[in-house]
């Protein structure tokens, strides 16, 4: 697989949203986490199942665009240190998939991309978010229960968020494979409230319901 984007293909951390948040609060969210292009590059700079995962995110995003009435997009951007792959305006912090007019792009630092950011301004606390993105085990899974939290109802898609593989400093330095740790904090999050959904699920997730 090959993924190339210019930075300057995604507004600056400085930069105005893709357009102003509708005077309307939007009850259905789809929020994209840090789907950019170091992540989703080929192993081993990306994750495992980087192919995969941007696959389904673009499938995701198509859907949702076409819905009769889509929901709010807003894509979530990390900002990594100086020197980490998702660095501001590296090659690597760019998102995978653009986008469009009537987007939000949120530019965060933490995991959890309600900290220090305007994601609550943009996501009403009774709206359903539908969550894809990465990484599964440290911002997506601090997000979901932070939504939790909010009161939101949480819809996680299986197959459309990843991570890498876990090395276990604690336990001789064995590895725990991205698939394995996947599995367990999906099943963590849908302990906790969130709803799983299979990628068989996406076209009726963003029906009129």
């Amino acid at each position: 697989m090959s993924i190339s984007a210019s930075p300057s293909s995604t507004p600056s951390p400085l930069a105005s949203p893709t357009s102003p948040a509708s005077s309307m609060p939007n009850r259905r969210v789809l929020l994209c986490l840090d789907a950019q292009l170091a992540p989703l590059s080929p192993p081993p700079l990306g994750i495992p199942a980087s192919s995969t995962v941007l696959k389904n995110i673009t499938h995701i995003l198509t859907t949702a665009r076409a819905a009769l009435h889509p929901p709010l997009i807003v894509h979530v951007r990390n900002a990594g240190d100086r020197g980490e792959p998702d660095e501001p305006h590296a090659p690597g912090w760019a998102l995978a998939v653009p986008p469009i007019d009537g987007e939000e792009v949120v530019d965060k630092r933490k995991n959890n991309a309600f900290a220090g950011t305007r994601l609550g301004e943009l996501i009403v606390e009774d709206a359903e978010v539908v969550v894809v993105g990465l990484q599964t085990d440290f911002s997506l899974r601090a997000t979901c229960s932070a939504a939790l939290a909010r009161g939101n109802d949480v819809l996680l898609i299986r197959g459309a968020h990843g991570t890498y593989d876990r090395v276990e400093i604690l336990y001789g330095g064995g590895v725990t494979p991205a698939k394995q740790v996947e599995a367990e904090i999906e099943e963590e999050l849908e302990e906790a409230g969130v709803v799983l959904m299979g990628m068989e699920d996406v076209g009726a997730i963003f029906d009129d319901r």
